[in-house]
């Protein structure tokens, strides 16, 4: 991170608030992302198209942003492909293993001040900086 933006972050978590209670208003359910694309990914089509459509939108939208705006640098992606397929492996587990992701637990469970919620995401951060400590200060990178 080069620049600190407060005010675009705060629009963005307005817009990802919104986003998230507006989906619960009008679908009743949660807005969390491995939940979606878990049902997505299993035998039950019978609510498919609103589960492709949801995921379509998370890789368009951004990619639209990007073709009609210069303010964002270009996408750089160092990583080994190993190491990026078996990163995104553990992500999955840990969402399972969570039973939620970031987007299920710090935003909408949250808002809905669920216990569960609350002791995920506080494990989500401190994981998040422990990582930071190990990669910069522990291994050097």
């Amino acid at each position: 991170m080069t620049s600190f933006t407060p005010l675009s972050g705060a629009i963005g978590g307005l817009l990802i608030g919104l986003a998230a209670a507006l989906f619960l208003l009008f679908n009743g359910r949660i807005a969390g992302i491995s939940g979606i694309l878990g049902g997505a990914l299993s035998l039950s089509r019978n609510d498919l198209a609103w589960r492709v459509a949801f995921l379509a939108g998370l890789v368009l939208g951004p990619l639209a942003v990007r073709a009609v705006s210069s303010a964002h640098p270009p996408l750089q992606v160092t990583g080994a492909p190993s190491l990026l397929i078996v990163a995104g492996l553990l992500v999955g587990f840990g969402t399972r293993l969570g039973g939620g992701c970031t987007s299920g637990h710090g935003v909408c469970g949250l808002a809905r001040l669920s216990p569960r919620s609350i002791a995920a995401t506080v494990i989500f951060f401190v994981t998040a900086a422990a990582t930071v400590f190990v990669v910069r200060h522990v291994v050097g990178g």
